[in-house]
């Protein structure tokens, strides 16, 4: 009911003047009707409040002046047809008495009426006003875009308040170029534009500026303010999109890093890793040599012999640009256009669409080692600051070449102390057989000869030559074993494969051989194989106490396979003296592999995998 009636008050304010009169004139005339024929039935009754009837009907309806008219006619026909005698007598005083309080009851009906009509329509409007609020906040504050949000927001403003061509903008307009001008103010800081139609009434002005412009201004702050929040909050959930790309690309990095793959493995990783994090088109990454750089690594989002940078090529300092001022400087580089740059590498990024690179040095123990290179077919302001993020994938790359140099030189002296092993046993087994046995042999021989020179009867003299003899013959014969121990001359004349069997044979626990028929490989591996073999075979007489022990030998591709297990007590180990520790150095120093398992009471089980290029 209430709400009806509030309606119904903001319709009744925009009617006309002359329709209010109207409206009065009738209820006057319906008033003299009814007051002419209920006195017929109430003789003397007192009529005076049905005159007032119409002047509260208008003055809540119309308002205070048509009320005022209605006020002044509805006296008059109380004077005419109410007070005696009937007409109008202004000569007599008592007729008067009645008649200003009439008037002073019905003014101040009228004067309540009209407050009471304009506080309904206050609140009609106020009420309007919150609805309006509510569906701007609905516009503004679930839109990403404000400026989007800003035309339906204005076509809601300008229906509810009848002013086709209300305008809300957020950029300063001048006054008078489209209309009247409000503008929205908060704090000193200008957050946007009102444009009224010309011509607007001066009531909605008054209103706009007295109750609803405060509103819209905290409404466009509230919008503009979670716009901001959503565009930070946008910028940062990307931030951190980014730095966790960045953080798990290194990690795979780190982690090829760490698994010591080769040179050119790593490098092409680095590459595609790097050109699929910063959006680049072309990657590489070139050692600097004199004179020129090398490609020792490169990634390309279009694959095809023209896109990519080969690995190997070579690219002189003067036809670069971007190598050349990260070599000049020792810094970060770019170059955003191609256009006025000359030179070899020109004419490729010009012909694969390159317009921009970036730049970023490699350092190797304090050394410039060589550029990481990102091609990219436009520059995007995205790029800003791209060469600081490149700097972590330089550090890695420089630790992999310094982990590579240190396994390089690792494996180098490894090899080498390896190899003056093996050929100090080498020396030591020519010496013997050619020095210290021959000698023996040779020794052996004049003492055969003495004894035979040596005359019959003395029987005694002939055993202790024929005694010496003897003792001369074990020793060679013991220098033999150890010689054969040292590198056995079978390794070097017959192979890989009848060592073994000569090993399988001397063991003290039967050995069941299963060789494939393989070729003869390097002396490197060879030795390897056969020590790793004649050291298994030690250990388990010494330590397993088995009864059988399995050797098998076989070449799958490029790999060697060696594969010694017993059925003895187990728990052999690495710390357990240098025996295994020598073994895996050996095998290493080949680039092979060496595993051992071995479990208590269960026996123990050695794998060697070598490679046969060597």
């Amino acid at each position: 009911m209430r709400e009806r009636l509030l309606s119904s008050l903001s319709y009744t304010k925009r009617q006309s003047f002359v329709l209010g009169i109207v409206c009065g004139a009738v209820c006057i005339a319906a008033e003299v009707f009814l007051s002419l024929f209920l006195v017929r039935l109430t003789p003397g009754g007192f009529l005076d409040g049905i005159y007032l009837l119409g002047v509260l009907l208008v003055s809540v309806a119309w308002g205070l002046w048509p009320g005022m008219v209605t006020l002044l006619a509805s006296t008059a026909a109380f004077d005419y047809f109410v007070l005696p005698p009937q007409g109008f007598f202004p000569g007599e005083r008592w007729l008067w008495t009645p008649l200003p309080i009439f008037f002073l009851v019905g003014l101040a009906t009228t004067l309540i009426a009209a407050r009471v009509r304009s506080l309904g329509i206050q609140a009609s409007e106020r009420r309007c006003e919150a609805d309006l609020n509510v569906q701007l906040a609905h516009i503004l504050l679930r839109t990403e875009n404000l400026s989007a949000a800003l035309p339906p927001a204005s076509h809601l403003l300008a229906r509810t308040l009848g002013a086709p061509g209300l305008e809300i903008r957020l950029t300063e307009v001048p006054a008078g170029e489209h209309g009247e001008v409000l503008p929205l103010m908060e704090g000193g800081d200008r957050i946007g534009t009102l444009v009224l139609p010309t011509g607007a009434p001066e009531d909605m002005r008054r209103r706009l500026r007295d109750r609803m412009l405060p509103s819209l201004v905290a409404l466009l702050r509230a919008a503009r303010d979670r716009e901001n929040v959503r565009a930070v909050l946008a910028s940062s959930r990307d931030e951190l999109r980014r730095i966790a790309q960045e953080q798990a690309t290194l990690r795979r990095v780190a982690t090829l890093v760490a698994r010591g793959i080769s040179s050119t493995e790593l490098f092409n990783a680095v590459a595609c890793e790097m050109g699929s994090l910063m959006k680049a088109d072309h990657v590489s990454v070139s050692r600097y040599d004199p004179g020129h750089t090398t490609v020792a690594g490169s990634w390309s989002l279009r694959e095809g012999t023209r896109k990519v940078m080969p690995l190997g090529s070579q690219w002189s300092i003067k036809d670069t640009v971007v190598s050349g001022m990260v070599l000049r400087t020792g810094r970060p580089a770019r170059i955003t256009n191609y256009e006025e740059a000359t030179g070899t590498i020109v004419k490729w990024a010009r012909d694969v669409g390159i317009t921009a690179a970036l730049g970023s040095p490699v350092i190797v123990d304090g050394s410039l080692w060589g550029v990481m290179l990102a091609f990219y077919s436009r520059w995007e302001p995205r790029l800003e600051g791209a060469e600081e993020r490149m700097t972590d994938f330089t550090e890695l790359i420089a630790t992999a070449i310094s982990n590579a140099q240190a396994r390089a030189d690792l494996a180098a002296s490894r090899a080498r102390l390896v190899a003056a092993a093996d050929e100090t046993r080498r020396r030591i087994e020519r010496d013997l057989h050619d020095g210290a046995q021959q000698r023996l042999v040779s020794l052996g021989l004049e003492l055969r000869a003495a004894e035979a020179g040596v005359p019959t009867e003395m029987t005694e003299l002939r055993e202790q030559l024929s005694h010496t003899v003897q003792g001369l013959t074990g020793v060679v014969e013991d220098l033999q074993e150890l010689s054969r121990g040292i590198h056995p001359a079978i390794l070097s004349k017959g192979g890989l494969v009848p060592a073994l069997k000569t090993l399988a044979r001397r063991s003290a626990v039967p050995v069941e051989l299963q060789v494939d028929s393989i070729p003869r490989l390097p002396d490197r591996v060879e030795v390897a194989l056969y020590y790793t073999t004649a050291e298994a075979l030690t250990n388990v007489v010494k330590h397993a106490h088995a009864s059988v022990v399995r050797v098998t030998l076989g070449v799958t591709g490029a790999t060697v396979r060696l594969s010694i297990s017993d059925d003895g007590t187990g728990g052999a180990e690495y710390g357990r003296g240098s025996g295994l520790i020598g073994l895996r150095d050996r095998v290493e120093t080949l680039g092979g592999r060496l595993t051992i398992t071995s479990t208590a009471e269960e026996g123990t089980s050695l794998l060697v995998m070598v490679p046969t290029e060597n």
